[in-house]
Order: structure tokens, then sequence, then C-alpha cells
């Protein structure tokens, strides 16, 4: 099970009502190339993972919105979404925190790229951000999220569509 992680006042006053049964949660991921392909990740201080800058949606707030302000929370970079590689969910997005709150993320992934700022990581819940290559992601202790999909994302460097699997009943 995943530690706590910080959450809106949103979903603090819905887990009043719905205690820890599962939420599901709409959320982005800025997904950045620099120069050469290499994708940038941030070291989350929450089980020590690398994944892509991102985080919920807050009500009201449009998901290129929600992604601009993840990667300036996370990271002071001011970005541009530029398109979107995929949404993505499923029960490898499913996780269980340390205080027994469910969330089911389904996560909408662009592309972005860096219109201002300067990296520095927040230090609460990102401890350190680099550049990566296709090569090294297999190395890296990932996100649930990262290790299902970046990969693909980042070796096609556009959108993905992973296969479905349901399918309706036999007459």
């Amino acid at each position: 099970a995943a530690s706590r992680m910080p959450i809106s006042d949103y979903l603090r006053d819905l887990r009043t009502l719905v205690g820890t049964r599962l939420v599901l949660m709409p959320s982005v991921a800025a997904v950045i190339f620099d120069d050469t392909g290499r994708v940038l990740l941030a070291r989350h201080s929450v089980g020590g993972v690398w994944s892509t800058p991102g985080g919920a949606i807050d009500p009201d707030e449009t998901p290129q919105d929600a992604t601009v302000r993840e990667v300036w929370e996370e990271l002071r970079l001011d970005v541009e979404p530029l398109r979107c590689l995929g949404t993505f969910g499923g029960p490898e997005f499913r996780i269980t925190y340390a205080n027994g709150d469910e969330v089911a993320y389904v996560i909408t992934a662009f592309e972005c790229r860096i219109v201002g700022g300067e990296m520095r990581p927040d230090g609460d819940e990102v401890l350190e951000a680099r550049w990566f290559g296709i090569a090294e992601l297999s190395g890296l202790a990932l996100s649930n999220w990262a290790r299902s999909v970046l990969p693909e994302i980042v070796a096609r460097r556009a959108a993905w569509v992973p296969p479905a699997t349901w399918r309706p009943p036999a007459p």
C-alpha cells in the first residue's frame, strides 16, 4: 500500500462522505521531451518512484489547466500542453493508500513543452527531477502508470491507445 499523498480540499470533503471507499479520480500527466527525445521524470516522496509530473484534476478545472498547474506546483516549470497522448485507466491504476483510502485513477497524458520557469522540485511531493532516455526506463522504480504506459508513449512519441479487452457477451 502506498503512503498518503497530498489531497485537495475537494477530495478531503468527499472523503468525509464516502470514507475510504473507492473514488474514481480524473487526473493528468505531463510528458515532456527534451531536444534529444529524453523524457522528464520526477521522483516522488511517496514510495520514491519515478513518474511524469501530474496529479488530480480539481472541480471546474480543465485537464489542460490541471496539467499546467501540476507541473508548476511540482517543478516550477511553466508548460504548454501540445497534444493528448492518450487516456489510461484500469486495475494497474488503482491504489490503496496507507490510511485505507482507495483511488482508481484515470489519467489523461499530454505532451507538453516548457515555455518558462526554472526546474526546482518542490521538495515535498517531488524530491528530484531528471531527463531519461527510453533505454533507462526499465532500470527505474517507476510508478504503476509510468511502468505500464510510458515506455510505449516514449518509444512512439505519439498518441497510443492500448487495445480494448472487453467484448460484448456472446448471443
